[in-house]
C-alpha cells in the first residue's frame, strides 16, 4: 500500500476534473449498477498512468456525450474498492491503469493497461470518446 500522502496528486489529478474517488466498495457498487452510465478509472502510480491514462481521461470527459458518473478507484492504494472495481471488469485481467465503461450496471467497454501503455494519451481519448459517443 502506498502512503495516502504520495498519491495524493495522483489522485487529485482526476478529482480536480470532476472525477469522484471511489474508496470502498460500497461506493463502486452504488457508482455502477445504477441506472445510465459510469467510466471507472482505475488509476495507479506507474508512468503510463502519468503520461497516458489520467491525461486521457481528463481529456475524454470534455467530449460533448459523457458519462453520467465518472468516477476512479487507486490500485496499492484503496484494495477493496479496487478489487470490487475489478469484479465487475472481468473477464479482463487485472490491469493498472485501465478503464471500463458501464451502462446500467453491464461493463459495455474496457481499455487495459496494455492499450495504455506507448499510446499517446491523444489516442486514448478518442477511443474514450468514441465509447462515449455510442453509449452515453
Amino acid at each position: 500500500m502506498y502512503p495516502p500522502e504520495l498519491v495524493a496528486p495522483m489522485k487529485d489529478e482526476l478529482t480536480s476534473a470532476g472525477f469522484e474517488d471511489l474508496t470502498t466498495p460500497e461506493e463502486v457498487d452504488n457508482a455502477i449498477t445504477g441506472e445510465g452510465t459510469t467510466l471507472v478509472v482505475i488509476n495507479s502510480v506507474c508512468g503510463c498512468a502519468a503520461a497516458n491514462a489520467r491525461p486521457a481521461a481528463r481529456i475524454a470527459v470534455t467530449n460533448d456525450k459523457k458519462p453520467n458518473r465518472i468516477t476512479t478507484v487507486f490500485a496499492g492504494v484503496d484494495g477493496d474498492a479496487v478489487a470490487q472495481a475489478r469484479q465487475y471488469m472481468l473477464p479482463y485481467p487485472p490491469s493498472s491503469p485501465s478503464m471500463g465503461l458501464f451502462k446500467d450496471g453491464k461493463l459495455v467497454h474496457f481499455i487495459e493497461r496494455h492499450h495504455i501503455e506507448g499510446r499517446p494519451a491523444e489516442m486514448i481519448a478518442e477511443n474514450l470518446a468514441e465509447a462515449f459517443n455510442e453509449h452515453c
